[in-house]
């Protein structure tokens, strides 16, 4: 039996971490056995608890606390020295730090990291990008595989020297694409939040902080609110942001037209009450939130930044924007509301595009092989 130890930040409804969670529950468990290691205070943490060997860390957070995360080291260093895992599997840029680090001191042989979206970009001031930059280049050294979800992170890494030339692979970010192209829409959404069943929705599925850049959604929303009035702006999500979106609805007078939901499991019936699907993020790896729109036949207008411009195609399946120009987006928005069949068509593309290389079950399988290959080199005994 192979014993794998799944290590990330925080158990949000991000797609890194129903990725990695999906991973771990269904692998299979006649060749497997898995277990987690996390901070507390997330959405998923109860439904862990309750189908896998959970390890909560209370001082596991996303944030840098040098005090903090020398604890959280040290904790999970423990938790490595006592379960003695054959593989660890660290998921978002904290746990892939700290936890590749434990476990190369902890003389774990397979070290694997996926990388769903790296820790830096542009947008951080330089001093801090290059801090993130060389942490990566130092875990990838020990690192025996990196996973990418998207060709424009291996793209980026190999800029910034952090992939070497055989030490990474490409596993798409999954999702149950089956579920969401044959889900059946049930009415009653646009009566719970209150609008008329004519009332246009264009919504987003996002965590409130700052790489998802939540406050373009509600200038968006200010611009094509002035003009067309039978629409309203759904936020799927929740995060430390949360009061800071709140004030810019209410300096906009937004209240009856930006709806915040907190977060949801009902994705797919939300996004089918739908009618157009925008994200804002400025870096990402490859958003499982766009998959998901796609497979709903929805109409995509997001940022042109690494893995989003290898599934929206511009001008077939919805549109592609500069990084912060949400006018430009905001005028895409209009468009398509004011162009029913142009956006029905653009969904319809969507949807026929998103394959089995998108699919969660597939990553499952090449999560398995590639356990095994690795596992094969370094068999403990």
């Amino acid at each position: 039996m192979i014993k794998v130890c799944y290590i990330i930040t925080k158990l949000d409804l991000g797609g890194a971490q129903k990725v990695a969670l999906y991973i771990a529950k269904n692998i299979d468990k006649n060749m497997f056995d898995s277990f987690v290691i996390s901070g507390f205070g997330g959405v998923l943490d109860d439904d862990v608890q309750k189908k896998l060997k959970f390890y909560q860390l209370k001082r596991f957070v996303r944030e840098i606390s040098l005090i903090k995360d020398i604890k959280t080291f040290i904790d999970i260093y423990l938790i490595l020295k006592k379960e003695k895992p054959d593989i660890v599997h660290t998921h978002t840029p904290k746990a892939g730090i700290l936890g590749r680090l434990a476990a190369k001191l902890a003389g774990v042989q397979t070290i694997v990291h996926t990388i769903h979206g790296y820790g830096f970009s542009d947008e951080h001031k330089w001093y801090l990008k290059y801090l993130f930059i060389w942490a990566e280049r130092l875990c990838a050294l020990f690192s025996t595989k990196l996973i990418f979800v998207s060709e424009e992170n291996i793209k980026k890494g190999f800029k910034y020297r952090i992939v070497k030339k055989n030490n990474f692979e490409l596993i798409r970010a999954g999702i149950d694409t089956g579920f969401y192209k044959n889900f059946v829409l049930k009415r009653g959404f646009k009566e719970e939040i209150g609008v008329s069943w004519n009332t246009k929705i264009v919504v987003t599925v996002s965590s409130l902080k700052s790489p998802k850049n939540l406050k373009d959604f509600i200038n968006v929303a200010n611009e094509v609110t002035k003009s067309i009035k039978d629409v309203v702006f759904v936020i799927v999500g929740d995060g430390e942001q949360r009061e800071d979106i709140e004030s810019l609805i209410k300096k906009f007078n937004l209240t009856t037209k930006v709806i915040l939901l907190g977060w949801r499991t009902d994705i797919a019936n939300i996004l089918k009450s739908s009618d157009i699907f925008i994200l804002t993020s400025l870096w990402e790896g490859l958003p499982c939130s766009i998959l998901e729109a796609m497979c709903c036949s929805k109409p995509v207008i997001a940022n042109a930044i690494d893995g989003i411009k290898e599934i929206v195609l511009h001008n077939k399946t919805g549109f592609l924007i500069e990084p912060n120009n949400y006018k430009q987006m905001a005028e895409k928005v209009k468009y398509l509301l004011l162009n029913k069949n142009i956006s029905k068509e653009m969904g319809e593309i969507g949807c026929n595009l998103i394959c089995e290389e998108f699919d969660i079950n597939y990553a499952l399988k090449q999560h398995e092989n590639l356990y095994l290959n690795l596992y094969s080199l370094h068999p403990q005994t």
